[in-house]
């Protein structure tokens, strides 16, 4: 039987790549449903190639051009709602997680309420509210299967081993933009030098994270709601290659990684194919071509983003929400040239220290703190 699809957030980089995988599987994957933002002319450009049951558009406007496109058997939904809806339904039987920032929660919890297998892709789902998604899962019988590249890597390695017999997980990260800049370098980055990521094509948000390696650090927080391991057994290191994209060290010494071009088709086809794998076009890793691989300490002062990341996991309740919050309050200021590129960790350590924590915390409380961070951030500029 095949897998009967719904990409939330299929508008963005992560959405388009796994349409490019269910493209090349048409008697596997059954797409029912798509869910974006605001993006119509995208939209409309999938719906009429690939045909979805349901299209769900968190913008009203939005949604009101993308029915006046589509083929009229094409369902479309409007608001959160919307997407809530379209991330339970029925005749769906995977959910791909891939909407950019806090707004993923509420429709991955949908999915996870309603029993679906979960591809995530949206970090912030499990940083801003990993212990309530987590419990949700268990007690719902929904499975949680990452895509970020770190997370399948370590997934893959752990696959079939005892957990009990790891010693710790190292996840792998790029540097970013800026990894060869001082920090003195670093006061005059433009948002133009920030985009220009030197592997990978990603949207403006996650490109400004792995500049500031918050990326990295959300990555960090994820991991440990994922395979549940303490933040003493989770470490970082800088590989520029990107051809390791995460390990496992096992306490006999034995370090497994998972390895491959940077290409985030083969995490997404694997966490939709687990526990099989297809053929995938492109490009495979040529060792004949690969000379080296360089790997690098991560340096807290020249990376606070990761400090502040480890800080807020170890601390918990809501200290991660108001972390990624924040963030991306921040990133959203520095993205329309508003603050400068290293005043983004400064609003978030300003953040972390003037809040009170809640400690278990329930939705309403993380949405609060949510807010809370979120309106600070945006004090500095208004004042």
């Amino acid at each position: 039987m095949s897998k009967r699809i719904c990409i939330l957030g299929s508008t963005g980089s992560i959405g388009k790549s796994t349409l490019n995988v269910i493209k090349q599987h048409p008697n596997t994957y059954e797409l029912i449903a798509l869910g974006a933002n605001e993006n119509a002319d995208e939209m409309i450009r999938q719906a009429i190639e690939y045909q979805p049951k349901y299209i769900a558009m968190a913008s009203a406007e939005a949604a009101e051009r993308v029915r006046k496109e589509v083929p009229a058997h094409i369902q479309v939904l409007v608001g959160e709602e919307g997407i809530q809806e379209i991330a339970s339904l029925d005749e769906v039987t995977y959910v791909v997680s891939a909407i950019v920032g806090s707004q993923g929660l509420p429709p991955t919890l949908a999915a996870i309420r309603a029993g679906k297998t979960v591809g995530l892709a949206n970090k912030e789902t499990l940083v801003t509210a990993g212990h309530i998604v987590i419990n949700e899962a268990e007690k719902y019988g929904a499975a949680i299967i990452p895509i970020d590249s770190e997370h399948s890597a370590i997934f893959q390695c752990l696959n079939g081993e005892n957990k009990k017999e790891v010693n710790r997980l190292i996840l792998t990260g790029s540097g970013g933009s800026f990894r060869d800049w001082s920090r003195e370098q670093l006061k005059e980055a433009t948002v133009e030098q920030a985009l220009n990521h030197p592997n990978f094509a990603m949207g403006p948000k996650i490109t400004i994270d792995s500049a500031t390696m918050m990326n990295k650090g959300l990555e960090v927080i994820e991991a440990h709601w994922l395979f549940g391991f303490p933040y003493e057994q989770i470490d970082v290191v800088i590989h520029p290659q990107q051809i390791i994209h995460s390990m496992v060290e096992f306490c006999d010494g034995s370090v497994m990684a998972q390895m491959g071009i940077p290409d985030m088709q083969t995490p997404i086809q694997y966490a939709l194919t687990y526990p099989n794998r297809l053929e995938l076009e492109g490009a495979k890793l040529d060792f004949s071509t690969l000379s080296r691989l360089d790997f690098r300490e991560i340096d807290f002062e020249r990376y606070p983003s990761i400090r502040l990341a480890y800080e807020a996991g170890r601390q918990g309740g809501t200290y991660p929400t108001v972390l990624n919050a924040a963030n991306e309050e921040a990133v959203a200021l520095f993205l329309k040239g508003e603050i400068k590129f290293l005043e983004i960790e400064v609003f978030v350590q300003e953040a972390l220290d003037q809040h009170h924590s809640i400690s278990d915390p329930s939705l309403e409380e993380i949405e609060q703190a949510d807010q809370w961070a979120r309106n600070l951030v945006r004090k500095h500029v208004l004042s």
